[in-house]
């Protein structure tokens, strides 16, 4: 598992993408342009749209190889993105956001170390997806104190059973 407090690559190449059906064809384009950009690419899943896929299936092995540091960061697509991201978070180290806007696609890494980034399919336009991808991928994490201590206690989180442990 990578240490929440890691900065990561100076540029993240090695990115994976994950969709169930409700997200198969804007995950589809994003790793088109990704390749076009140059990134190496690692697509977990789903290989085809299937109706009665289950998003975990293929969002979890994303979030797992996130974490362990086989790729850098990590797209996930379902219909509203929503499931994408509650799965994503359930792997430690992860720190995965449903984002919809240019802000907080690179806050969220910038403040927050977010390394998995979730997409709502059928909610957010392909333009856009890219644009919010792309923001993703050129966040840095500023390692500023107060946001290593904080990730220090979401850290804690995963560790203790959900309790913040107090200095």
């Amino acid at each position: 598992m990578t240490d929440p407090m890691s900065i990561l690559p100076e540029i993240a190449k090695r990115i994976g993408v994950a969709a169930d059906h409700g997200g198969f064809e804007l995950k589809q384009e994003l790793v088109r342009m990704l390749r076009q950009d140059g990134y190496e690419v690692f697509d977990y899943g789903d290989s085809q749209p299937k109706p009665d896929d289950d998003y975990p299936d293929f969002v979890v092995p994303l979030a797992r190889a996130v974490a362990s540091g086989e790729v850098d960061r990590g797209v996930a697509v379902c219909g509203s993105g929503v499931g994408a991201c509650v799965a994503a978070n359930k792997v430690a180290g992860i720190r995965a956001c449903l984002i919809h806007e240019t802000f907080s696609a690179h806050q969220g890494v910038e403040d927050d170390n977010m390394n998995v980034i979730c997409l709502g399919g059928l909610v957010v336009a392909q333009a856009l997806a890219w644009e919010l991808v792309k923001t993703f991928l050129a966040a840095r994490f500023s390692g500023a104190e107060r946001h290593r201590r904080r990730l220090a206690k979401v850290a804690a989180l995963e560790n203790w059973g959900g309790k913040i442990i107090e200095k």
